[in-house]
Order: C-alpha cells, then sequence, then structure tokens
C-alpha cells in the first residue's frame, strides 16, 4: 500500500511541476510581444500603431462620413477576424470582392464599430465610412498582424499634442501636401 501511495504523491507533485511550467511558459509567451496601442486621428484620416511611445506604422484610413461619424474615446479590441461576413437589415454579404468589410475586421468595444478593410480603396484618405475606420486591405492586413485582442485603440477627434507629435503638426502636413501638388 505504501508503494501505491508513494507513486500517487510522486505523480502528483510531477504534475504540480508540469503545471507549473506550463503556466510560467503561457505568461512569458503572452508577455513576451510588448503592449501596443493604436491611435487614430480622425481630422487627419490616420491610424498609428504604437509601442510604448514610439511610433512603429502609421496607415492611411477613411473614418465617419459627417451624417456618421466615428466614435471618439478610447476602446479595446474585442475580435479579429480574418475573411468576415457582413451582416446589415435584411442582407448578408459572405467574404470576397464584394464584402464592405475587406479581408479583415478588428472588432472594438463599442459595439457596431470596428477597423476593417474596403471593397471601396478609393475612400481611403475621406470621412466616407458609416463611423468605422475603414484601410486599405493590405494594411489592415498588415494591422492584423501587429496587434491583438484587448490592445487599446484610441479613436481622437481634435488634434492634441500627442497627434502632433505622431502625425506631424498639422501646418507641416498642409504644407507637404501642397507641395507634393495634393
Amino acid at each position: 500500500m505504501l508503494r501505491v501511495e508513494d507513486s500517487m504523491k510522486k505523480l502528483a507533485a510531477l504534475t504540480s511541476v508540469m503545471l507549473m511550467a506550463v503556466a510560467e511558459s503561457m505568461a512569458q509567451e503572452s508577455t513576451s510581444r510588448p503592449a501596443r496601442r493604436i491611435v487614430v486621428s480622425i481630422p487627419d484620416r490616420k491610424l498609428a500603431v504604437m509601442e510604448d511611445d514610439r511610433v512603429v506604422r502609421v496607415f492611411d484610413t477613411a473614418v465617419g462620413a459627417p451624417k456618421s461619424p466615428s466614435p471618439r474615446g478610447i476602446f479595446t479590441i474585442v475580435n479579429s477576424i480574418a475573411d468576415p461576413t457582413w451582416y446589415t437589415k435584411g442582407k448578408i454579404v459572405g467574404p470576397g470582392k464584394c464584402n464592405p468589410l475587406g479581408t479583415r475586421w478588428l472588432g472594438l468595444s463599442v459595439k457596431g464599430y470596428g477597423i476593417h478593410g474596403t471593397n471601396v480603396p478609393s475612400s481611403i484618405g475621406r470621412n466616407a465610412s458609416h463611423g468605422c475606420i475603414r484601410m486599405r486591405n493590405h494594411d489592415v492586413e498588415e494591422l492584423f498582424k501587429m496587434v491583438a485582442v484587448g490592445d487599446q485603440v484610441e479613436l481622437h477627434g481634435e488634434r492634441t499634442a500627442e497627434l502632433n507629435r505622431v502625425f506631424g503638426s498639422p501646418t507641416l502636413v498642409a504644407s507637404v501636401a501642397e507641395t507634393s501638388g495634393q
């Protein structure tokens, strides 16, 4: 009987050690990527991926049209879907070239809003969406790989000192656009 009890104790101890090792490994995996956040300037129609206080990448976007403005505030990514299906009043559009969500969807913690691709890339750089942040498909596919569920998303409706640092001052941006003929 002692042998069975000893074997059980050894097995329990070994199981505990293995569970602790797995938990530690999982904790290290979840922290191996530095925390990232997305900063969107609605007036500039631009999105920046930030790591710590450093700009990793900036993308052009479309934002909400005047009749359907983008929400402002701090949100989180609550889901990420490759090749999403679009649902609207009585209509369903599956993945493919006709899907208004494009090839990727990053859902935000404000119901019904997200960051997604588009089937109308000419809308990028405009106030043209129904409130979501719209990106070119190849850009949103890159963003999709850079961020994760739980990452913070800031949607700013007005210029701040941080937005000036991230995207450049508005006067500099305007003068560069003028000299490039845009």
